[in-house]
């Protein structure tokens, strides 16, 4: 019998977003997911924004945890399966802290730092090197764990949104051991749940060193999040081929099964036009690429793909960061703030129910030796993407 191939959304709510854990609401939830299940989806991914869930360092919420499992139980009743992203972290252009986890800086920081709702002139303290902050991070795992073990909705476990981009690692040994004791923490109370690490397209372009192969020695399977708009590299900023090309990459790497976890693109509404030079389609060109980009991953191989993201958020908190200054994340969604679908969501019922495509991949094209490839990754990639759009005759 062949396996699922399943088809996702990652979640926040329009009218919360980031916010959503200090004003839950279950009925908002309950009447979003349906949504999501009726769209054909089978997987949400929802994320521990990590100050709601541990406002001191040895202190868990109890609180946020039984809204967990109120989550947990609302997907259960749907026939959804969850990905828990923990340690979240950075989110839509900025990077939230718990106050405890943060120290002061000069704010020159390349994403801003929120605490409390608020940007802050600090950033993080290192995530993989202070053993206070280890031990508070093992204790969230372990409480969540232990919290989520008889979930059946919950599909398996995330270690973090894009963590790269709030702390680098200082070597490899150092991200290495920050995967084996969070990796640790889970298993020692939920020892059959899968786990993963929500990596990006950094992650690839750059030796952060925690990438694919370190991942891989610790995860039961692999994710990448690409966006054609983020790559100067990329044909186009609806380059569709891009996303098979860095989960063969990252699969390749780490020589583990892929989850794409991440892609999307923005909306353009003709009637409230973002400002200029903000990336965005049309909603029917955002359900072109949605199209090509599941039908590609299905083709090489992927054991599944999530959508960015569930909706647009309501007006009411463009003015609260990080939408203030990141507009394009306004508009980022399947569903358009008041609920009602954009062209995207009949994308993804059309390709509900269909089976994973296992497949070895002809990798012919990659002529680099892998255990050398981040010791020049940036040139690396653009060269093997050149590569890889020629097997595909792409340029004719």
């Amino acid at each position: 019998m062949s396996e699922p191939f399943p088809l996702g959304i990652n979640y926040w709510p329009a009218r919360t977003a980031m916010r959503w854990w200090s004003e839950f609401k279950r009925d908002e939830v309950a009447r979003d997911f349906e949504r999501i299940r009726e769209s054909g989806c089978t997987c949400v991914r929802v994320f521990l924004l990590w100050e709601d869930f541990q406002p001191a360092i040895d202190q868990i919420s109890g609180r946020h945890v039984d809204l967990l499992r109120v989550v947990t139980q609302l997907a259960t009743s749907m026939d959804l399966l969850l990905i828990v992203t923990l340690f979240t972290g950075h989110m839509s252009g900025a990077n939230w802290i718990p106050g405890w986890a943060v120290r002061p800086s000069n704010g020159s920081g390349r994403f801003p730092t929120i605490v409390g709702g608020d940007i802050v002139r600090a950033q993080p303290r290192d995530w993989y090197g202070d053993e206070a902050i280890l031990e508070a991070q093992a204790l969230l795992a372990q409480t969540v764990a232990a919290a989520l073990v008889d979930q059946r909705s919950v599909w398996c476990y995330d270690l973090g949104n894009e963590n790269s981009n709030c702390w680098v690692p200082r070597d490899d040994a150092a991200g290495d051991a920050w995967l084996a004791r969070l990796a640790g923490a889970l298993r020692s109370t939920d020892p059959e749940r899968p786990i993963t690490l929500g990596m990006h397209m950094e992650d690839l372009e750059e030796n952060r060193h925690i990438g694919p192969a370190s991942a891989a020695r610790h995860c039961d399977f692999l994710c990448m999040h690409g966006y054609p708009m983020y790559a100067s590299w990329a044909a186009t900023p609806d380059d569709a081929y891009l996303l098979p090309f860095l989960a063969d990459i990252t699969r390749w790497l780490g020589q583990k099964d892929v989850l794409f976890e991440e892609f999307g693109a923005p909306t353009f509404d003709e009637s409230d036009p973002l400002p200029p030079g903000v990336p965005a389609l049309s909603e029917a060109d955002a359900a072109l690429f949605t199209d090509a980009s599941l039908n590609l991953l299905r083709a090489h191989g992927t054991i599944g793909a999530l959508v960015w993201d569930y909706s647009d958020y309501d007006r009411s908190i463009w003015r609260m960061p990080p939408l203030d200054s990141a507009p394009h994340e306004r508009r980022f969604g399947v569903w358009h703030a008041d609920g009602s679908p954009k062209p995207a969501c009949d994308v993804l019922s059309a390709h509900a129910g269909q089976a994973r495509v296992t497949t070895t991949l002809d990798n012919s094209w990659i002529d680099v030796d892998r255990a050398h490839y981040y010791d020049r990754p940036k040139e690396n990639l653009v060269t093997l993407y050149k590569r890889f759009r020629g097997t595909l005759s792409l340029e004719r």
